[in-house]
């Protein structure tokens, strides 16, 4: 979105392939893109963000029963919006206490095991293939929460609307 008619010419050409408009050759001026929506997609869009207040309010929802459920657990903290703030709550998370690091594997595999589908937050971009031999500083704190979180069944759909 802009209010410069120039710098709208610009994006629309270099996200339209930057072809040169013609009745029938395709010729590119410059590196171009294909960022255009297919308009299946523009309508699925424009339907969900009519539902967006509702799934924000499902997720706001799924917060509290998972803050009530996990109340009084020793040990883990669930991921919540930090004051002064609004979360969209897009996914629960909770951060195991350092005494209980060795435990995130075996509770993983017992919520999985009991149809509960928790995750594994991330694996550092470092341990993966692809970028195993790039340089990297120490990361001790990213290492931690690595090996700490747990993601927790996030969809705007478990909770029904309860007033």
């Amino acid at each position: 979105m802009t209010d410069d008619q120039e710098l709208a010419k610009r994006a629309k050409h270099l996200t339209t392939t930057a072809k040169i408009p013609h009745r029938w050759n395709y010729v590119h001026d410059e590196v171009g893109y294909n960022y255009r929506m297919p308009n299946l997609n523009a309508a699925l869009g424009c339907a969900q963000m009519e539902q967006l207040p509702e799934f924000l309010a499902s997720k706001r929802r799924l917060f509290e029963r998972y803050k009530e459920a996990f109340r009084g657990i020793p040990r883990i903290r669930l991921f919540s919006e930090p004051e002064g703030s609004h979360s969209n709550y897009w996914l629960q998370t909770f951060l195991l206490d350092d005494s209980a690091v060795n435990e995130r594997d075996s509770i993983l595999e017992a919520t999985n095991s009991v149809g509960l589908m928790t995750r594994p937050a991330w694996e550092l971009l470092y341990k993966l293939d692809p970028f195993c031999d790039c340089p990297r500083s120490s990361l001790p704190i990213a290492e931690s929460l690595e090996s700490r979180i747990i993601n927790l069944p996030s969809s705007a759909g478990l909770v029904k609307t309860v007033r």
